[in-house]
């Protein structure tokens, strides 16, 4: 019965999926993973030089090692870790290694994605976590050198990805990101994080980018590659355009201090328009056949010229900006309607975007005709936190800057969770990719600081338009009660609740067919 081994990360031995218990002594445990990794013949004199060269008798150190690991490893009459006189060796014949998979990946083509995400994520970590021993330098230099094994064996899989010519965009932007973050300072690593994210998730998002690592390259003082696009590959169809509907047409206007914001309208310009504000997480190509509101979109688009747009900072506007504020959102709102040409029109806020459409309507009521409102609220948590709120949502934050690239998608996951707590793993997944290619680790982090201070309270009572005020009954991100209260404040408004526990309606679900209804209801309804 063969033994598994996992050196990355923590290192653990299991016999049949059942955890063996190691040695509490760091040194017997360290002295395990290096018989086991090396798999060749030790002589029990280097084996003390190695691991007991500042003991007064080595020989009785190691034996008492090899007693305790015996004891743990040789079961049933089968001898994994064996002895003679002279020399200690581990049979690698019976055990396999966590990093037999991350071979298999770098060796063996027509590896399916899902499968090679599976592994890649599996095998992260840092290899022999807990097996350091700081005062043995020779041993010490071993540990280091089988992690830089790792990491180019890592850096050499996600190359590889980054640059199959055979994939998809998305996949290739995914695999590129991932070979960047193994080798920071590669300009071959670079330039292809550079033109996978062009085609992947447009150009805004490719020159964010671009910036990032010209910084980041001079500030090391290494000069950065020079980060341009093939012009025949720019005109050759890429996964993004292919993606895009073909009724579907996208522009760009700039906002009042000069950030270029991407708009699409869809559906016959004859048809009454409908506006939907911005939110975060929007990309007006990646999220057209999503999971989460595209049946709404394609549903509304059939009866309304319906009109939507990516916030600054993420989706095709532009990452690269100076200011991720509330105020530029309601700005921004205003130039994309007076971009489409539009006087007067119904307007439909998601979420953060619900507190910009009540903004905007206190603003300028002559204009807006209607306003619906989902998963709404009126204030940020900076208002109303309590002080463990407070360092709860500031801890958020901190794992939001340092764990949105990562490949572990745990706390994307929990993140995600949040927002759409029915979704189905498969669900999980694609939302998982679907953040990193909406904008950067910087500006998420941005966004959230500024929805935490937004305050359109006092904004309430000047809407004079019919308000139709709708929230997912169980919704665990903003509760039921915070859409009610808002609806009681907005003079004349109604609320309406749907069946589901998402702040982020999923297309499968019956609540979103039966906001689909509520929204279609509301807005034949003469004003």
């Amino acid at each position: 019965m063969t033994i598994q081994i996992s050196t990355i990360g923590p290192f653990e031995i299991s016999r049949a999926g059942e955890p063996i218990p190691l040695p509490s002594s760091r040194k017997t445990r360290a002295l395990l993973a290096y018989l086991a990794i090396s798999g060749t013949r030790h002589t029990r004199r280097s084996l003390c030089e190695l691991f007991w060269d500042s003991t007064d008798d080595p020989l009785a150190g190691l034996r008492w090692s090899l007693s305790k690991l015996r004891g743990l490893i040789n079961v049933d009459g089968i001898e994994v870790l064996k002895t003679d006189r002279e020399t200690v060796w581990f049979d690698p014949g019976l055990a396999t290694f966590d990093k037999d998979r991350l071979n298999q990946l770098a060796n063996q083509p027509g590896i399916e994605q899902k499968e090679a995400d599976e592994i890649w994520k599996e095998t992260t970590g840092l290899p022999l976590e807990g097996c350091e021993l700081p005062n043995q330098s020779n041993y010490m230099i071993w540990v280091e050198s089988y992690r830089r094994d790792y990491g180019r064996l890592r850096g050499g899989v996600a190359k590889r990805f980054a640059r199959d010519e055979s994939l998809n965009w998305q996949t290739r932007d995914k695999w590129a990101e991932r070979w960047l973050r193994i080798s920071p300072y590669s300009r071959g690593a670079a330039a292809a994080a550079h033109r996978s994210k062009y085609f992947a998730a447009g150009r805004p998002a490719a020159t964010g980018l671009a910036g990032h690592l010209t910084k980041t390259f001079r500030e090391a003082g290494i000069e950065p590659p020079e980060f341009t696009i093939d012009p025949v590959a720019e005109q050759e169809t890429s996964e993004r355009t292919m993606i895009a509907p073909a009724e579907q047409q996208i522009r760009f206007v700039d906002g009042q201090d000069g950030v270029s914001i991407a708009w699409a309208s869809v559906g016959r310009p004859e048809n009454p328009p409908l506006v939907k504000a911005a939110n975060w997480l929007n990309h007006l190509e990646l999220d057209w056949d999503a999971p989460i509101w595209s049946p709404l979109f394609k549903q509304l688009s059939k009866t309304h010229h319906f009109i939507r747009y990516d916030e600054r900072g993420c989706g095709l506007s532009d990452w690269d900006v100076d200011e991720i504020s509330f105020e530029k959102f309601v700005e921004d709102l205003d130039q994309v309607v007076d971009a489409a040409g539009l006087d007067r029109f119904p307007l439909l806020g998601i979420s953060q975007g619900a507190a910009v459409s009540i903004r905007y309507a206190a603003l300028y009521p002559e204009r807006v005709s209607k306003l619906i409102l989902f998963g709404a609220y009126d204030q940020g948590w900076r208002h109303t936190a309590t002080a463990d709120q407070v360092r709860e949502r500031e801890a958020v934050m901190v794992l939001t800057e340092t764990g949105w690239g990562m490949d572990n998608p745990a706390y994307r996951h929990v993140f995600s969770r949040t927002f759409m707590p029915d979704a189905s793993a498969d669900e999980l997944d694609w939302f998982d990719e679907f953040q990193r290619l909406t904008t950067s680790s910087e500006n998420a982090l941005r966004f959230l600081e500024a929805f935490a201070t937004i305050d359109v309270r006092a904004d309430l009572a000047k809407v004079q338009c019919p308000t139709l005020v709708v929230h997912s009954r169980g919704d665990m991100r903003i509760p039921f009660s915070t859409g009610r209260s808002i609806a009681v404040q907005i003079p004349n408004a109604r609320i309406a609740s749907v069946d589901s526990n998402n702040h982020l309606l999923l297309g499968r679900e019956k609540a979103s067919i039966q906001f689909v209804d509520l929204v279609r209801n509301f807005l034949s309804e003469p004003e």
